[in-house]
């Protein structure tokens, strides 16, 4: 029904956010967003002159935690207003112009994003298609890049779509630079959960998005540029065809204190608080609890009776991909954890895996348990025989076993 109006088109009448919200909050554990401390969610609140003094100090801190998170000392920190997909979009349209040479490296659905990127700004692209359980090969990189020399290589850290870490990413680097290629790494479920060294693995540029390590919002994204990844950008003899992710009109604005378009100042208040969230933490110790949280909770799954996804060797520990009973689909699994549990999981794009995250404030001990408990209740509710009582006192017994801070993470 729509009241009526002396307009052409009635006014709605619509239900208030009081109204459509569930009452009883869920539990963000799926692939991302992911839960936000009280302080971001503070911080979130504030809007102030985008374009003033204090705006430009916000700058400042913002780009100086973020040297520290992404381990460089390159100048060339830029945000944009959008989606980590916005922050890649800007790496592959601000280094390529139409007919250079990409080789980007597929391990599913997010992988392969760049390469839909770099095809509609009419790049040369190619791709290294990787097994779905399976992290990137450095020697099958190294030939791949023998047979394309391309100017760019793409590649993710964790492809959160399957859950593959590429654990020889340092490697790859190694050999792709002795080519001479521009490195990206798409960093978006794996900044701030485990090490990435940009400078110490000549890593070029590295994106990531607020909602998942970082525990912050969706919407405002982050990516640096090394100094060799600029000049290319500086060197460009053709403007990029988009124009909000142009690097050199964005450096007016995160550089010079200067205008480009009305910056989401709310969203990058709450990006300064996650950051010094991080920073207070310190690395190490967000390393450390990452690795014993998602490690303990793997256990708890496997104990339970359920298969993980991807083998040890390859596992991304930041988000776990469980394969799916026979006979049930992932949004059934989902949709009945949601409506019984509270509790979000994430389905797939393309893989037969339900997925929980383990990034930024997911790993939380009680996080933890009540995903867990919700997962076995779930599971026996649709009909699978699982031990729920062993899965929970594997994960416990893992936890006590390996005590906080126990695991010793190198950052520098």
């Amino acid at each position: 029904m729509t009241a009526s109006s002396p307009m052409g088109i009635p006014r709605p009448q619509v239900k208030s956010l009081d109204e459509i919200l569930p009452h009883e909050p869920l539990l963000m554990m799926g692939a991302g967003p992911v839960p936000i401390p009280e302080r971001v969610a503070k911080a979130n609140s504030v809007v102030i002159n985008h374009l003033g003094s204090v705006m430009a100090q916000v700058i400042g801190q913002v780009k100086s935690m973020a040297r520290y998170v992404f381990q460089t000392e390159s100048k060339w920190v830029l945000g944009v207003a959008g989606p980590a997909s916005a922050a890649m979009e800007m790496a592959v349209a601000n280094l390529l112009q139409p007919g250079e040479r990409i080789l980007c490296i597929n391990n599913g659905f997010f992988s392969h994003r760049m390469a839909e990127m770099a095809t509609r700004i009419g790049a040369d692209v190619h791709e290294l298609h990787v097994g779905a359980h399976e992290a990137a090969d450095p020697e099958r990189v190294r030939k791949a890049i023998e047979e394309t020399r391309p100017k760019v290589l793409t590649l993710v850290q964790g492809e959160t779509s399957n859950t593959v870490f590429n654990h020889s990413l340092e490697e790859i680097t190694t050999i792709a630079k002795s080519y001479g290629c521009l490195v990206v790494v798409d960093a978006v479920c794996t900044l701030s959960t485990m090490p990435l060294k940009m400078d110490a693995w000549q890593v070029d540029v590295v994106i990531t998005g607020g909602q998942k390590g970082l525990s912050s919002i969706p919407g405002v994204s982050l990516l640096v540029f090394s100094n060799e990844a600029w000049a290319a950008v500086k060197s460009r003899t053709k403007p990029t065809a988009q124009w909000c992710f142009d690097a050199q009109l964005a450096e007016n604005f995160w550089h010079n204190d200067g205008y480009h378009y009305t910056a989401p100042v709310s969203g990058i208040m709450a990006l300064h608080e996650a950051l010094k969230l991080v920073c207070d933490e310190t690395l190490e110790h967000r390393f450390s609890r990452h690795l014993r949280c998602s490690k303990a909770l793997q256990a708890g799954i496997e104990g339970m009776g359920l298969e993980l996804f991807i083998p040890p060797s390859s596992r991304l520990n930041s988000v776990v991909g469980i394969n799916i009973p026979e006979g049930l689909t992932a949004p059934k699994i989902c949709r009945h954890i949601s409506e019984m549990y509270r509790v979000e999981i994430a389905g797939s794009f393309g893989q037969p895996i339900v997925r929980i995250g383990q990034m930024g404030e997911q790993c939380r001990e009680h996080n933890l348990f009540r995903t867990l408990h919700a997962l076995g209740s779930t599971m026996r509710d649709l009909g699978v025989k699982v031990d729920q009582p062993n899965g929970m006192a594997e994960m416990e017994a893992y936890l006590q076993k390996i005590p906080r801070n126990a695991y010793q993470v190198q950052v520098a």
